[in-house]
């Protein structure tokens, strides 16, 4: 009520109740602004977009800056994964939307901040699920005192045969928090380890193929046998203290990440010169710090908090490209390190002048630079390496008014900017080396919004958008597996946005999402685009792919609490999405529904429960995400018919 932005969080039982706990899209939903398109392909991420942002994303998430206990899961490029996010111990998501987001840096969109819960009071858990595909989870959790703080471990193995055939998927995680006190401060202590190995990759379909059997797979997913293998370590830690009047915190983090991948990209493709193969070998290490400084006190009668402070953060890769030779691995293509850096200094101020008005504003200076060091040296393939760096200063200010205590209105603006990711920068059109003509795009943000508690029984939280963004990336060309982007002038992101939660009489509460977005190129490009390559063009007013005009969400659920039932009736409906620049074809719109219900008994110090849920109960066919501008017009992701999951968990309070 008193921060002048749209935020909203997601508690722990909205994250757990009769969920498999599995993937963010199972509790993203409930967002407002938000737009989650879980592709059924575990060898890629979700597709996650804000107000438009990081539609285009064809794996991975971009556009949004992504913060798993303060340790950032997106790189300095901007590209960041969610798949290692443990969401059996998630105590809440954090979502920021708005011109705020841009004191976090490369990330226009938003900011997805995951916060694990505390191990105290002392337990252990245990949770088992299966399903539809041949799929199970199985979790175990155990939380408690540790010398004079407390500490949490929580483990999962999942595995899945996969709705569609080539997309069985098997993962191992683990996620552990231990928070103690220190010197006169806290220290916080997080790590994870995830693993994901031979992930199979469907791959998308063509209208005409998901059209005749959804199930099916592309035949040269099976010919070039195309899956992904990826294996993260990660450790970081957090300290707060006072020094006199102000606060300190501070953060280190570091990791290794590996991922080998096999495309399917015929051999005669990979055989040119300049083509680095059909298998993607990476192996990354990364790592950052920072500092914040924080002070409270009194300007002209007034309070006033102040906050500066950096951050850096780095990557280096090794990356290696070999030849796809029909499912083995085949001779070297490509042999590079890569670095990616970025550091950024800041400072906000929130100052409360009148009794009714609180005023926020900051300002940020980003610097992202690109270095690539080419080792493959061949006939037709000279040295590619070289440098780029990219800075921008982002400011942020906002206002809000507090008409009642329970009714909030605010405004704010800012500016935002967004490099090319690593993978972005690549390639480029007519020559082999990295695009470093490619310029980061720049976005201007207004809004404005009202934020309201009705009798202490309903919430209410509303905003206007209006995003314009200069520079702006798109598909340069997209054929014989590689693709290229460049700047493409101005777009637009105007919409509005609408959530509510309420409690109702006789043991119902409801809640809903509902999202309301034109997003538009307003400067017409060309590109090449398919398989034989042609150019296209992409006239202005066009719609950005990969990004619903609607979303709504909306949940009601009902409570016996005597008989420790409770049952919920969702509905999810999405409109149509353009699966290209040129809005050539569309993913149908489409509404669903899903239940849920489930038990709890306590007995003494345990804690039983037993759940069921249904997605998809009237069996609708329809797209659950799309491959943005993908050069074989296999566009479509197929979503699964009518399926479930079964559940049940044992805690021992101690």
């Amino acid at each position: 009520m008193e921060v002048p932005a749209s935020v909203d969080r997601v508690e722990a039982e909205d994250i757990r109740f009769a969920r498999p706990m599995v993937n963010l899209s199972e509790s993203l939903n409930r967002v407002p602004g938000i737009s989650v398109q879980n592709r059924q392909n575990y060898a890629q991420d979700l597709q996650i977009s804000s107000r438009g942002f990081g539609g285009r994303a064809t794996f991975g998430v971009r556009g949004l800056r992504l913060i798993a206990d303060g340790i950032p899961a997106s790189f300095p490029d901007g590209q960041g994964q969610v798949s290692h996010v443990d969401l059996s111990s998630a105590q809440s998501i954090e979502v920021l939307r708005g011109p705020f987001a841009v004191m976090y840096g490369n990330a226009s969109g938003g900011v997805i901040n995951v916060v694990t819960e505390r191990g105290v009071p002392p337990f252990a858990s245990a949770d088992l699920s299966f399903g539809s595909f041949n799929s199970s989870r199985i979790g175990l959790k155990v939380g408690g005192a540790v010398a004079g703080g407390d500490g949490i471990v929580s483990t999962g193995l999942f595995h899945t045969d996969g709705y569609r055939q080539h997309s069985a998927a098997d993962r191992e995680q683990m996620n552990a928090k231990l928070a103690l006190p220190l010197g006169g401060g806290n220290l916080t202590m997080v790590a994870n380890v995830f693993a994901s190995p031979e992930t199979q990759d469907p791959l998308g379909l063509t209208r005409a193929q998901m059209s005749a059997d959804p199930r099916q797979v592309a035949a040269t997913a099976l010919q070039f046998n195309t899956r992904k293998s990826a294996a993260q370590n990660q450790l970081g830690a957090n300290y707060e203290m006072r020094l006199s009047d102000w606060t300190l915190t501070t953060t280190l983090y570091g990791g290794h990440r590996d991922v080998r991948q096999y495309l399917a990209i015929p051999l005669a493709t990979q055989a040119a010169p300049t083509h680095s193969g059909g298998v993607v070998d990476l192996g990354r290490d990364y790592g950052g710090v920072s500092a914040r400084l924080a002070r409270d006190f009194t300007l002209l009668g007034g309070p006033f908090t102040l906050s500066f402070g950096g951050d850096y953060e780095t990557f280096t890769e090794r990356r290696q490209g070999f030849i796809n030779q029909n499912g083995d691995i085949g001779g070297l293509k490509r042999n590079e390190d890569d670095y990616v850096s970025q550091s950024g200094l800041y400072a906000q101020a929130e100052w409360r002048f009148a009794e009714r008005w609180i005023a926020v504003a900051g300002v940020r200076s980003s610097s992202v630079e690109f270095k690539v060091s080419d080792y493959f040296i061949a006939p037709g393939n000279g040295d590619d390496s070289g440098r780029k760096k990219y800075s921008a200063v982002t400011p942020s200010a906002g206002l809000l008014y507090r008409l009642t205590p329970s009714t909030s209105l605010y405004v704010n603006a800012g500016r935002g900017f967004e490099t090319p990711t690593n993978t972005e920068l690549a390639y480029r059109l007519g020559g082999s080396g990295p695009n470093f003509n490619l310029n980061a795009s720049r976005s201007e943000h207004l809004e404005a919004g009202i934020k309201a508690i009705v009798g202490e029984r309903l919430r209410v939280n509303a905003a206007l958008f209006d995003i314009g963004t200069d520079d702006e990336i798109a598909i340069e060309s997209n054929s014989g597996g590689r693709a290229t982007f460049k700047n493409v002038g101005r777009t637009s992101r105007k919409g509005m946005e609408l959530g509510g939660t309420a409690f109702l009489p006789y043991g119902f509460e409801a809640a809903l999402a509902w999202t309301r977005l034109e997003a538009k190129f307003l400067d017409s490009f060309t590109s090449v685009a398919n398989t034989p390559a042609v150019v296209v063009n992409v006239p202005a007013g066009s719609t950005l792919p990969g990004v619903p005009r609607a979303v709504f969400y909306g949940e009601l659920r009902w409570r016996h609490a005597p008989a420790g039932f409770t049952a919920a009736l969702e509905f999810l409906h999405k409109s149509r999405v353009w699966v290209d620049d040129r809005n050539s074809e569309a993913a149908d719109s489409y509404g669903i529904f899903s239940a849920a219900a489930g038990f709890m008994q306590q007995q003494g110090n345990w804690r039983f429960s037993e759940y069921l849920r249904v997605d998809n109960l009237g069996d609708k066919r329809y797209t659950g995400s799309v491959v943005v501008n993908d050069a074989n017009l296999r566009f479509y992701e197929p979503a699964p018919g009518r399926n479930y999951v079964v559940g049940v968990q044992a805690k021992l309070g101690f």
